[in-house]
């Protein structure tokens, strides 16, 4: 059988040796449901487009990013394009208007009503009928590819806002890479909010307001971004 080096941080691998862990079948399980969750998005990103049956092709993701691409697929179809681009998928989270991607945007200080989606036209991936485009493909692809970076078992709205902001190509990435939310900030502050979240949920008994939880999420990111911020605003000082 092929062999496949995998690196792990020295208290990480001392742990397993430890442990005595079956190394070799949990990354076989590991890696055996990553392909099939990469593989599923792929199907359903290179073939027509049905909104009625995302939730049924799109098992691992949420009832909020269903209505994100669903959302987005009306607005395409609104305006007569043949595919549904980066920036429609973006007019999709913000028309949502109640998913953690746009928690961790106001966290990072962009309000998201400030935000308008891009209608730049994308070309589609291939095909006829209604599909996505190049770039949207790219971006929910690396939103499945993120959420399985952090260990979760969904794909949700904070992880496709770190697919836009890193994917490269689309209006959605540009517009808003221009506003500083890069793949790698958005990385950070999401995993702050869903830390953020783990921490609120530890903390209490009664289901909290949306008030309270907002405001935990904010701090939450907000400490976590808090040294690169130093940082950058150290690196500009030297500048000038």
């Amino acid at each position: 059988m092929p062999k496949i080096n995998v690196y792990l941080p020295d208290e990480l691998a001392d742990a397993v040796r430890e442990t005595g862990l079956p190394v070799s079948p949990i990354c076989q399980r590991a890696l055996e449901q990553a392909v099939r969750r990469i593989t599923t998005i792929r199907q359903a990103v290179l073939t027509d487009l049905d909104p009625d049956r995302l939730s049924e092709r799109l098992p691992s993701f949420t009832g909020r990013l269903v209505i994100v691409l669903t959302l987005a697929a009306r607005r395409a179809q609104e305006a007569g394009a043949t595919s549904v681009t980066s920036g429609d998928l973006l007019h999709g989270m913000l028309a949502e208007n109640h998913n953690l991607g746009l928690h961790v945007l106001t966290a990072m200080d962009v309000a998201p009503d400030s935000l308008t989606a891009p209608a730049t036209p994308e070309p589609a991936t291939s095909g006829g009928g209604l599909r996505f485009s190049g770039p949207a493909a790219v971006a929910l692809e690396l939103a499945v590819g993120e959420a399985i970076g952090f260990g979760h078992n969904y794909v949700g709205c904070e992880h496709l806002l770190v697919g836009l902001a890193a994917e490269p190509d689309g209006a959605a990435g540009e517009l808003l890479r221009s506003r500083a939310v890069d793949g790698k900030a958005a990385r950070r502050a999401v995993a702050a909010a869903v830390a953020g979240y783990a921490h609120l949920r530890s903390t209490t008994t009664a289901e909290p307001s949306a008030a309270p939880a907002t405001s935990a999420l904010l701090t939450a990111v907000r400490a976590e971004l808090a040294p690169l911020v130093e940082r950058i605003e150290r690196l500009e000082e030297r500048l000038n």
